[in-house]
């Protein structure tokens, strides 16, 4: 019987979520997705990936493609295949644009619900709802509106949308499933951004599920995608309670396999199992993730990756929510990282700080090449 440590489940996470390819011919350690895969590929078989971080979410979702290219995942968003919005947690996700109606049917009514009180707070009436319902609904057109716009018209209509009263309205609506972020657009300096868009008109047709179903589908995505995990990690991700997947559990799980790693159960996909053997050598390869990749993002048990005090004192300081870039090198974090600025960029475009103050040789020289191979 094979006896899975920590550090297998670390490794085999880089192939569940493809930033090493279960394929050896997808040249080996590179940490290119498999063939042919699109960004819609990608985040329909992630689920979610975390989308607080614009710039990084793309950046997280391009890494996991065929191109590494940005301007492809952009394109995603023009092309109605892929949004962002709030399916879960209160936390903006990307998600595939034909999955957004069941997960908001699922978990919508349950955020709104917990953010009532603020809305109180805030003094949000659902007089005020309304109206901006309403507005949003006469002024926004097919291409969209940007933030700026979209309060601009509320406040115009003299509905509060100061100390985060903007943000609330967009985020009920969101969650009441009548708009979500969708295509993109360049700023006057040249940033690219993106449009709110009305959903019943942007989105697909979307299909109901069944409660159950719906648990089901979730559950067995999240760990086909990010195991080996347990399936207490997924009630930690989605927030969904213990009576809520215990009569689905086996039904979610049906296409999967379990392995024992420190006496608790973890649930993994077969295909990862299978190329674990011959791909393990693949993901001692360097990585360059951003800031919330779904890597660290996607578990609340994070140490397979890092450790409490590296998390602590190098990726999230100060606790304040904000996560930094990290260095990966067979699933565990070794740094982080950020863009160099003026005359430096030049000659190191990226400056690491080693969690223990010195990189190993390797992954020092793989530096440039990882820098030059970022989705651009």
């Amino acid at each position: 019987m094979t006896r899975w440590s920590l550090d297998d489940v670390a490794r085999m996470r880089l192939l569940s979520q493809r930033l090493v390819s279960l394929e050896a011919a997808g040249a080996a350690g590179s940490g290119q997705a498999d063939a042919g895969a699109r960004p819609v590929d990608v985040v329909r078989h992630l689920t979610c990936t975390q989308g607080q971080d614009w710039p990084g979410s793309t950046t997280s979702v391009a890494l996991r493609t065929s191109r590494r290219s940005l301007a492809e995942v952009h394109a995603a968003y023009d092309a109605g295949e892929i949004v962002r919005s709030w399916p879960m947690r209160g936390t903006l996700f990307v998600v595939a644009a034909e999955d957004l109606g069941w997960m908001l049917d699922l978990m919508g009514a349950a955020t709104q619900q917990a953010t009532a009180r603020r809305r109180a707070e805030l003094g949000l009436t659902d007089e005020h709802l309304g109206r901006a319902e309403a507005l949003a609904g006469a002024t926004i057109p097919a291409e969209g509106l940007t933030r700026a716009g979209l309060l601009a018209v509320w406040e115009e209509a003299e509905l509060p949308v100061d100390s985060g009263r903007g943000y609330h309205l967009i985020f009920h609506l969101a969650l009441s499933q009548i708009l979500c972020l969708g295509p993109t657009w360049v700023t006057e300096g040249g940033s690219v951004e993106q449009r709110f868009v009305l959903s019943e008109r942007w989105l697909p047709p979307q299909t109901p599920l069944a409660r159950e179903e719906a648990v089901a589908r979730w559950c067995a995505r999240y760990l086909r995608s990010h195991g080996p995990v347990t399936d207490k990690e997924f009630l930690w991700w989605s927030k969904l309670l213990r009576r809520d997947i215990a009569p689905v559990l086996e039904t979610a799980t049906a296409e999967l396999t379990s392995i024992k790693v420190g006496g608790a159960r973890h649930w993994v996909d077969p295909l990862v199992l299978e190329a674990y053997g011959s791909r393990k050598r693949a993901t001692s390869a360097p990585l360059l993730l951003p800031g919330f990749d779904e890597i660290v993002l996607g578990y609340g048990d994070r140490s397979a990756v890092m450790t409490d005090a590296q998390e602590r004192e190098h990726v999230v300081p100060g606790k304040n929510g904000v996560f930094r870039p990290t260095v990966i090198r067979a699933g565990r974090a070794l740094g982080t990282w950020q863009r160099a600025k003026g005359k430096r960029a030049a000659s190191d475009p990226v400056v690491v700080t080693p969690f223990g103050g010195v990189l190993p040789g390797p992954v020092e020289k793989a530096l440039p090449r990882l820098t030059a191979g970022l989705p651009r």
